[in-house]
């Protein structure tokens, strides 16, 4: 009687499982691995498997929030709707889909930035997302521009892809604070900040100022 070999197949290693593996392992041991041989060895998979990916775990740590950003627009670029918004629709959907991406792996996150007591350090990781994020709010000032055609109402691509990324770090700074049920609070700095932003460049920036101001002194004094 002919007899038949169980054969196994190993699941390839990924970017995406590699990166869950590394999760897991800071949430577990409420620290980053030692060595990446250690790490290696207890999710059994080879060194050179890592490396492959990552030549650190500081590579592998900016890795993730650059994975973050990339699913956050694939999900955006999923929407058939997202390309008939306007740019400010645009940049706040890009915020609301990614504070969800944040919100679903929020315990690693606060983890990762509260690592190490300077706060220089822990923000160290996050250079390859701040060059992702500010190439999106350049393209769309861009876009913005090329629908002006007096150049002097055009605005700096610079100023404004800079804005964003200082406009992100304030929110991540609110939405690590924040206490509300489902972070609802967080959603209403989104609008209100993001509302404020595209009122400066369109030269009509008082009266959003001065409401974003006003719910910034609340949450504060909450």
């Amino acid at each position: 009687m002919a007899t038949t070999k169980k054969t196994t197949t190993k699941k390839v290693l990924d970017k995406d499982k590699l990166i869950a593996m590394y999760m897991d392992y800071v949430l577990e041991h409420e620290q980053r691995p030692k060595t990446v041989y250690k790490f290696c060895k207890e999710n059994k998979i080879k060194e050179e498997e890592f490396y492959n990916f990552y030549g650190s775990f500081e590579g592998l740590q900016k890795g993730i929030w650059e994975r973050f950003y990339e699913h956050t627009i694939n999900m955006l670029n999923k929407s058939p709707e997202f390309e008939t918004f306007t740019n400010r629709e645009k940049m706040l959907t890009f915020y609301y889909t990614f504070f969800e991406m944040l919100t679903a792996n929020r315990s690693y996150v606060l983890f990762s930035l509260k690592e190490h007591e300077s706060q220089m350090k822990n923000l160290e990781q996050l250079k390859g997302l701040r060059k992702r994020v500010k190439s999106f709010a350049r393209d769309l000032i861009q876009d913005e521009n090329s629908e002006k055609a007096i150049s002097a109402l055009q605005q700096s691509e610079r100023i404004f892809s800079e804005a964003a990324w200082v406009q992100l770090m304030f929110l991540m700074k609110f939405w690590m604070d924040d206490n509300s049920a489902q972070f609802e609070s967080t959603d209403v700095a989104i609008e209100k900040s993001v509302n404020t932003v595209f009122d400066v460049f369109d030269n009509t920036p008082l009266e959003r100022v001065i409401d974003l101001g006003k719910f910034l002194w609340k949450e504060r004094m909450a």
